[in-house]
């Protein structure tokens, strides 16, 4: 499905009959400060135990799996608004995400080799790993929680690039000469503040004039990360401060509705429309029957 000017999801009917409001989703506490997490903080006491995933093309990667109620004290939940947003439990849109990577790299249509990448909401972090394996000169892994970082992220991180990284690094990541891994909790509408390459102020991406050409991410991967409607400004907020322009892509890959929450990709994408600065591109889409359909997308500038 190709991106054009004439792209549209919803008549302005649909938006004024509500079915975007937000105001039935239950308050949520404010979010942690923001903060880096240090690769040298890895949880000494939460066991992470490692299984691998076989994908496409013959590669293999592991998951990480640690317990919800070992981390944050809670019963095994997928989602506590404001206090645990999922970020422990694989996701199969990040499958579909590498899935859909891998076929771009191999139909030469992206290619990370010397990119900066940043992973938004990325729990185990197997897309972000999956660049870096690639090539990626930096990747960098957002999520909500500290804790996942600490007792997922960067120990899975570690489990599949061990081979690949330098002694030093399994001290502190973002020394790597051959590439650099940091890590970042904190809500999407905060933690462009300690993001490395992302701006205070939300760039203005319909001109060119302004920006240096290498500020900002090359690109950024995020997989079901838009469930929530009430989120998804500040989501889309943090990819425009984020992005490097011009040339910086957005892979995004989440389900068409998720049920009782109310968000989905047709919500986010009709925000993305209405803005105008960003083009959408269907890259793959997944019906296989065993749940929601499931879609890949691409956003450009």
């Amino acid at each position: 499905m190709a991106a054009n000017s004439n792209f549209q999801l919803f008549s302005s009917s649909s938006a004024a009959s509500g079915f975007f409001d937000s105001s039935t989703e239950p308050p949520v506490p404010p979010p942690p400060p923001p903060v880096e997490v240090l690769s040298s903080e890895v949880s000494l006491i939460v066991k992470c135990s490692v299984e691998p995933v076989n994908l496409e093309d013959g590669l293999t990667l592991l998951k990480g799996r640690v317990s919800t109620k070992e981390v944050f004290g809670l019963p095994n939940s997928d989602l506590v608004p404001g206090v645990y947003e999922g970020g422990l439990k694989l996701w199969e849109g990040s499958l579909d995400l590498i899935k859909a990577l891998q076929a771009e790299v191999r139909n030469g249509h992206l290619s990370f080799s010397g990119k900066r990448v940043l992973e938004l909401g990325c729990g185990h972090g197997l897309p972000g790993i999956f660049a870096f394996l690639e090539g990626a000169s930096a990747a960098h892994f957002q999520d909500f929680n500290a804790e996942v970082l600490r007792c997922l992220t960067i120990p899975n991180v570690n489990a599949n690039l061990s081979e690949k990284l330098s002694p030093s690094t399994s001290e502190d990541a973002s020394s790597d000469t051959e590439g650099e891994l940091r890590f970042f909790a904190g809500d999407w509408s905060q933690v462009h503040q300690c993001l490395p390459h992302a701006n205070k102020k939300e760039k203005d991406l319909s001109c060119s004039s302004g920006h240096s050409p290498h500020s900002g991410y090359d690109i950024v991967l995020m997989a079901e990360t838009i469930y929530s409607i009430s989120a998804q400004h500040n989501l889309y907020s943090l990819i425009k401060k984020c992005l490097s322009h011009p040339g910086g892509v957005v892979y995004m890959a989440a389900k068409k509705h998720y049920f009782g929450v109310g968000g989905g990709t047709r919500q986010f994408l009709s925000m993305v429309e209405k803005d105008g600065a960003m083009a959408a591109s269907l890259v793959a889409e997944v019906a296989d029957g065993s749940s929601n359909v499931r879609e890949v997308w691409k956003l450009s500038i």
